[in-house]
């Protein structure tokens, strides 16, 4: 792993990296032309772009950390890296993550992909014995989905099993939470505290509390978790830069960012220190929008952008708090708006206003339909290329609304193969022909960028072109695909994930294709995407990411 070293000394340390069986890089030659680049690669299949052509042993030279040569006839380089004969992509970027949330999670319990409550528990456990007692403890990814019974835990066995330390766990989609008995003292959670507006406290058959807040009421016992330091937010925020550059993402879109998270991402990318460009949403809290809107966008400074606001509608489809025009076809109600129109509506306008962008969470048909609604009172035009983030379920004549506004769709194809086992029982047959519909949206004209919500989801950007191509899970089922007629084109997944998101942002002038003058992020990888059989896309190991012509990883995942 390289961190921030000078370009030539990252390049020697190329040739000792083990790539894949069969296609070493060979060497790293050092040559000293007049015309030259500051880094050549040779001997490689480019793809340029989703729809530009393949070149075969290409080569690609970089100068002042843009492209400024790409073609097939042979040039020299300050310093020249052999390929192999491997792939060069164009940077990929995920156009809807959470990079402070990766951090988090990189940093506490590991709960993915749990398959029963009693194992969650037997983790927590673990780590509880390794703390002393008193200290918080915090975990992310448990799924109740993929237990045995599919029900909400109920924490009375959590207290059982750990008393003395107060506990929080984080469902896989940040839309509910677990806390224990203590946990909750700490907060100050009685049994007469009441659901806030936008939430739910769950409660059992005696309306006893079960210890699961969703939504809105995850804020009554988070404010209680002690702060992580300066400091180690900052080393979180680094470490989860390095990990999202190992698996060949350059840039990412950053789904809701506070005002602490941003100063320290400029400060690492001014200590060089930040191995990916974050497009930066601002989390909705009037203070720090009265800032940005004060002092307009910040653009063209390093590898951090803030440009845009994450607003959001509602909760989540797991835990039944997204918000649907008529009720859970599995449950008695019809989910949270988390967000009023009105509130959405003034801050789209004041947004746009100041020259920013807004993107705004909506998963259920009527969280939809009030975006839409409030983009619409707001004056929203195509050129403000406003987003509704996620858009899983909609109501089938609202797609035209969609168009009609110019609003991007900003959609996670790792959220579909991850749902299909309950998506249809929590919406029925019907309104399921609206959900997940990535070919509805594109053959409407609907710009489309492609991303993953980690930590949600894995962080692979692979997964979802694998996921978005097949709309099956990693054996292959169901056969076919989960209502295959959604599924996108190989080429049409791989624009997703870069001339769309750069679309999406602002920055198809500077990214999402490898064409002279545009910033030179790229990625090596082991097999191109665009042509080898779909099930092996998942396995498609990251060899070098190189953003702005810097090498930040050799040797990813």
């Amino acid at each position: 792993m390289l961190r921030k070293t000078t370009l030539i000394a990252a390049l020697v340390a190329l040739a000792a990296a083990c790539v894949t069986p069969g296609s070493d890089v060979r060497q790293v030659d050092e040559i000293n032309q007049t015309e030259s680049y500051d880094l050549l690669v040779k001997n490689a299949t480019i793809v340029q772009g989703a729809a530009l052509p393949v070149i075969r042993n290409g080569f690609l030279g970089v100068r002042d950390g843009r492209v400024a040569f790409v073609g097939s006839s042979e040039v020299s380089g300050e310093s020249t890296l052999d390929a192999g004969g491997n792939v060069v992509l164009p940077g990929l970027i995920d156009a809807h993550a959470h990079i402070a949330g990766l951090g988090a999670a990189l940093d506490s319990v590991d709960l993915v992909g749990t398959e029963s409550w009693e194992e969650v528990i037997d983790r927590l456990r673990a780590e509880a014995d390794r703390r002393p007692d008193g200290e918080w403890i915090t975990g992310r990814g448990w799924d109740q989905n993929d237990w045995p019974v599919q029900e909400f835990p109920n924490a009375r066995e959590l207290d059982e099993a750990i008393p003395d330390h107060p506990v929080v766990i984080t469902r896989v989609d940040g839309h509910a939470l677990v806390a224990n008995a203590e946990a909750r003292r700490l907060a100050g959670v009685t049994e007469l505290t009441q659901s806030p507006d936008g939430g739910m406290i769950l409660r059992d058959a005696e309306g006893r509390q079960t210890g699961v807040f969703v939504d809105n009421a995850m804020g009554l016992v988070r404010g209680a978790i002690p702060e992580a330091s300066r400091e180690v937010r900052k080393r979180r925020l680094q470490e989860a830069a390095l990990e999202i550059a190992r698996h060949g993402i350059t840039g990412m879109h950053d789904a809701g960012t506070d005002g602490e998270t941003i100063e320290l991402l400029r400060e690492l990318d001014r200590e060089s220190n930040l191995a990916i460009r974050v497009y930066v949403m601002l989390t909705d809290s009037e203070p720090l929008l009265e800032t940005w809107f004060s002092k307009g966008p910040l653009i063209d400074d390093g590898r951090v952008t803030v440009r845009s606001v994450k607003l959001y509608a509602d909760g989540a489809l797991g835990s039944r708090g997204a918000a649907l025009l008529e009720p859970y076809s599995d449950a008695d109600h019809t989910g949270l708006l988390t967000t009023s129109r009105d509130h959405m509506e003034e801050v789209a306008r004041r947004a746009k206003a100041a020259g920013f962008q807004v993107g705004a969470h909506a998963i259920g048909d009527a969280g939809v339909r009030t975006v839409i609604e409030a983009f619409d009172r707001a004056g929203v035009e195509p050129r403000d290329r406003f987003r509704i983030e996620h858009l899983q379920v909609m109501a089938l004549e609202d797609i035209g609304r969609i168009a009609d506004l110019g609003l991007i769709a900003s959609m996670q194809p790792t959220h579909a193969t991850s749902d299909m086992p309950w998506a249809e029982a929590r919406v029925g047959p019907e309104r399921i022909e609206g959900a997940y519909a990535w070919r509805k949206v594109l053959d409407r004209g609907i710009p489309l960028a492609l991303g993953s919500d980690f930590p949600v989801e894995e962080v692979s950007p692979f997964l979802g072109l694998y996921a978005a191509i097949t709309r099956q899970d990693l054996e292959g089922h169901p056969p076919g695909g989960w209502y295959p007629e959604e599924r996108l084109t190989r080429r049409e997944a791989l624009e997703g994930f870069t001339e769309g998101a750069a679309f999406a942002a602002f920055q198809e002038d500077e990214l999402g294709t490898l064409e002279p003058g545009k910033l030179a992020d790229f990625i090596i990888v082991d097999r191109n995407p665009l042509e080898v059989d779909p099930g092996e896309v998942p396995a498609t190991r990251v060899l070098y990411t190189v953003v702005g012509g810097r090498v930040e990883v050799v040797g990813g995942k």
